[in-house]
């Protein structure tokens, strides 16, 4: 007999529609300005035809998304599925299995009008998981299929619960590592999409300021090569006087020519410093390790001093780049 398949399902990003799932028998997605979804054709370029034409300033990258969970609810799920609602009132893994075809009702709940009725069966305690199904069952998306740990879900909810076991260090640390992984992707990706040209130097230019360095950023224009004059002294006139270039290309490599040329207006008991959100060319690194002062700092390294200097950013930054801090499993016995 073929497994039923596992399907994931959020309650809002505050949990708002917790009372609507227990309480009604149902699960349930917003996208209420797409109406009733039946009146698509089960096609994933179908729908995302129709969550463009309803959300015209999407970026093109949502739509795709939200398509494919407009989809999956519809078209997809299977009277006799299982579906995981993880509660983030009582921290609890509700289990349903799928009792009825997709039906549109705004009037229930009108943030919610995209419903299924389910009959809950069973409420697990988060604890009970391992630490990689609960990472799984995290997805940012509302609407997810379960495929890497369904099996432990279907046992726990076949077999009764038992605590688990703490995590192999190798699950903990690819647990770790996905987090902060898509947290740095996040960030370049923020920077390179919000700060284009120009705005990148005001930026860094306040990443210096939190490293203690008074700043001065050209204005948009031609600059000589030169994006900041850093200093620690209030006019600007003791050393170290820092030189900096920003490239707010993230897809390309700095070159050899363009260190080159900034480190031919550096003068003595001066520093250069070229920041990208990309990289630099083998000859652009091999000739800064001639220099002893000249930095190259590419979008990684930026990256490691944006989480370090984070909290003392001006606000603009800090809702522009919106961050929170976390603590996530370390393996026992790593080291720094």
């Amino acid at each position: 007999m073929k497994e039923p398949v596992v399907w994931g399902i959020h309650a809002g990003k505050t949990g708002d529609a917790d009372s609507l799932f227990l309480q009604k028998n149902v699960v349930a997605i917003g996208w209420d300005e797409m109406g009733d979804l039946s009146k698509i054709k089960c096609d994933r370029e179908a729908f995302k035809h129709a969550v463009a034409k309803t959300y015209p300033t999407a970026k093109p990258g949502a739509v795709p998304n939200y398509a494919g969970q407009l989809l999956r609810f519809v078209c997809e799920i299977q009277v006799g599925d299982l579906v995981l609602y993880p509660s983030k009132r009582d921290r609890m893994v509700h289990f349903g299995r799928v009792e009825g075809e997709y039906t549109y009702d705004p009037k229930t709940s009108p943030g919610y009008p995209n419903a299924r009725s389910v009959k809950w069966l069973k409420s697990v305690p988060r604890t009970q998981f391992t630490q990689g199904a609960l990472y799984e069952l995290g997805s940012a998306m509302s609407l997810f299929q379960v495929k890497n740990y369904a099996d432990e879900y279907r046992a726990a909810l076949e077999g009764g619960t038992q605590v688990v076991g703490t995590e192999t260090d190798e699950t903990v640390a690819a647990v770790a590592e996905d987090i902060e992984e898509n947290t740095r992707d996040f960030i370049l990706k923020t920077l390179a999409q919000e700060l284009k040209g120009h705005p990148l130097a005001h930026f860094v230019g306040q990443l210096l300021n939190t490293m203690g360095y008074r700043t001065r950023v050209s204005p948009e224009g031609p600059d000589g090569g030169i994006d900041i004059i850093a200093h620690k002294d209030e006019l600007g006139f003791e050393p170290p006087i820092i030189k900096v270039q920003v490239k707010s290309g993230d897809k390309g490599t700095v070159g050899d020519p363009v260190a080159s040329a900034l480190y031919g207006k550096v003068g003595q008991n001066e520093f250069g410093m070229i920041v990208t959100l990309g990289g630099f060319t083998a000859q652009a690194v091999n000739f800064a390790k001639s220099k002893t002062n000249l930095r190259l700092i590419d979008g990684s390294e930026l990256v490691n001093l944006v989480l370090a200097h984070y909290e003392q950013f001006d606000s603009s930054y800090k809702g522009m780049l919106p961050l929170r801090r976390v603590y996530v499993p370390e393996p026992l016995g790593s080291k720094e």
